[in-house]
């Protein structure tokens, strides 16, 4: 098998299992709030990324950071999986899976417009229209596809999930300055980040023990999205003789969200949540085509 091939594996690997976390923070959140599984889940995720990093003897080096290193990780670990996870949990607390997890999805669109208050980046006419493609999608999804009354399930569980892409945006934009190794940049940024989480639960809950089934599916969140894929996509990269060859398989991910959603937790999925969803993906994908043309030229 040829490397690029190798490549397709584990990337469609890692959209396999980003795919059936939806249904999974749905199960676990049937038996906890979105703090502990927050605190689970990442807490297992520091266990398994630490666990990986000691048998293939990158953990020492980890360790071996300057300390505007740690400084750096502790402020990603802040964005990611601290802010990010705990608004986009408790949006998925208070919404359909099927409205969180497509909102969710903006946050490339996002991610452009934050690059020019950030980067001083330029958009033209062109990217302004894309943008406005994925932002009808969005409010096709969030008013259940209704244009004379508002149908909105929970305006603040909407404003929720679409702000977690503003977090992801950000951790995005900064850590991909960060020119550390991937796999120890991921540890040290759930570290942080699960100590964020248990500092909050002590000052502002308490832990409770959830039932077995919640347990599992939080363990399953933290081993699954947080390590598993995250491991399979930097594989994938690296193996790649481009990026846009596996990058566009992301976008097959919420289909497939969509349809665990369904067969598992038995949501009826709302047609104007597909054909929302295809107008922000093809925001996205026209954005990505335009940014090629320019580049190019």
């Amino acid at each position: 098998m040829d490397t690029q091939k190798k490549a397709y594996i584990y990337a469609l690997s890692a959209i396999f299992c980003w795919s059936t976390v939806a249904t999974a923070f749905k199960i676990a959140l049937h038996g906890m709030d979105f703090l502990h599984l927050l605190l689970i889940s990442s807490g297992i995720a520091v266990l398994f990324l630490g666990c990986l990093l000691l048998f293939t003897s990158q953990l020492q080096k980890t360790f071996s950071g300057s300390t505007k290193d740690y400084i750096r990780s502790a402020g990603l670990g802040f964005l990611n999986p601290f802010l990010y996870y705990l608004v986009l949990l408790k949006a998925y607390s208070i919404l359909p899976a099927q409205f969180a997890l497509s909102l969710n999805y903006i946050w490339p669109i996002t991610l452009v417009l934050l690059s020019i208050p950030l980067l001083k980046h330029k958009i033209g006419w062109k990217s302004i229209s894309c943008i406005l493609v994925s932002f009808s999608g969005v409010v096709i999804i969030a008013n259940k596809g209704s244009f004379t009354s508002i149908q909105t399930p929970n305006t603040f569980g909407v404003l929720l999930a679409l702000s977690s892409s503003v977090f992801w945006a950000l951790f995005w934009l900064f850590n991909v300055r960060d020119l550390r190794e991937e796999k120890g940049k991921l540890f040290l940024n759930m570290a942080f980040g699960f100590l964020y989480i248990l500092i909050s639960i002590i000052l502002f809950s308490e832990f409770r023990m959830p039932d077995n089934k919640s347990i599992l599916a939080a363990v399953y969140i933290g081993v699954v999205e947080c390590g598993i894929a995250a491991v399979f996509w930097l594989k994938a990269l690296k193996m790649t003789s481009s990026t846009d060859k596996i990058s566009n398989l992301v976008f097959l991910s919420p289909f497939v969200s969509l349809l665990f959603v369904h067969l598992i937790i038995g949501e009826s999925i709302y047609l104007s949540t597909l054909a929302g969803l295809v107008l922000i993906i093809l925001g996205i994908v026209l954005q990505k085509f335009i940014r090629k043309t320019n580049s190019i030229e």
